[in-house]
């Protein structure tokens, strides 16, 4: 009977959280503010002239945290100042969205100290890729929208990607159009985006964090990794169901992939689609996501459809 229960629970709560709106928070504006945090990875380079100019250009001002400029070892800071200084901007309603200053490895650390009451309140758009996939999936969860993206330390961004930021925040209209490549599978679907950076979707499953992927599009990309780690991520997701679910797959970059002295065979193209072979759902390879310069925004938690041909593939946001 106990068991019965459970079964019945979590299915429940699978339908309501596939029936939930996701939030939007508020476009914004000329004249509002954007604060620029360090959530992972220190950031103590004078490094931040080509974020605040990119913003003041937009007509919009920057407040630097107090996280900007710290060091600990990796970090910047201990795990309780990177969560204070989030939750201080997160409080501030005078602060619009949070601009994640770098990835690396910390923001799971400081994930449990956040009190996201006023954040929903009062929400705001929370940026920045890699790492920072720990708060967009986090944030999916409590049905919230949020913006994989550029971050201040990407000088080295393009036009495309830069506009392409600029167009999620204001509200304007997002969709890409871009060449086919010669693995993609064809095919259409429309669903609410989710994913990120494969290792940190890999490390959030099992954890309250862990996105829920029936009927979603899945976006991932990674960097630095060996191969046969990307096979075993692959498998993972597989195995948890996230694959068993979903209406399409988006390929962003998998960029600088290391392998053994004994080759593991496959690249890390080819070792997603043998793992995702067997479903009958379009996939989009070498999407202009990632660890690139040509980093173009991502809206995670909104609806898109995917139109995957032999000619061109198209990423529309509803």
């Amino acid at each position: 009977m106990k068991k019965s229960f459970t079964i019945l629970f979590l299915l429940f709560s699978t339908f309501i959280h596939s029936q939930t709106k996701m939030i939007t928070p508020p476009y914004l504006k000329k004249g509002d503010t954007i604060a620029i945090v360090a959530t992972a990875r220190k950031n103590i380079d004078d490094n931040l002239k080509f974020a605040t100019d990119l913003l003041q250009s937009w007509g919009l001002n920057v407040k630097v945290g107090s996280t900007i400029g710290l060091d600990l070892n990796q970090l910047a800071g201990t795990d309780e100042q990177r969560a204070k200084d989030f939750q201080d901007q997160m409080d501030n309603q005078n602060i619009k969205a949070i601009w994640c200053v770098r990835g690396g490895y910390g923001t799971v650390r400081m994930l449990d100290l956040l009190d996201f009451t006023k954040f929903k309140q009062n929400p705001k758009w929370i940026i920045g890729f890699s790492d920072v996939t720990v708060l967009h999936n986090h944030l999916n969860t409590m049905g919230y929208k949020s913006i994989h993206g550029i971050m201040p330390v990407s000088s080295k961004a393009t036009e495309e990607a830069k506009e392409s930021l600029r167009i999620s925040l204001f509200g304007e209209k997002l969709k890409y159009e871009i060449d086919t490549h010669s693995m993609n599978k064809i095919g259409n679907a429309l669903g609410e985006l989710v994913g990120g950076n494969l290792s940190i979707l890999y490390s959030l499953m099992g954890s309250p964090s862990a996105i829920n992927c029936d009927d979603k599009i899945l976006f991932m990309e990674d960097l630095d990794e060996y191969l046969y780690h990307i096979d075993r991520m692959m498998m993972n997701l597989r195995r948890n169901g996230c694959l068993e679910s979903i209406k399409g797959i988006i390929v962003g970059s998998m960029t600088k992939m290391k392998d053994n002295d004994i080759p593991w065979g496959k690249d890390a193209l080819q070792i997603i689609e043998d793992v995702t072979k067997k479903y009958n759902i379009p996939v989009i390879y070498n999407f202009p996501a990632g660890h690139i310069s040509d980093n173009r925004a991502l809206i995670m938690g909104n609806k898109v459809s995917i139109s995957v041909d032999s000619v061109c593939s198209k990423v529309t946001f509803e």
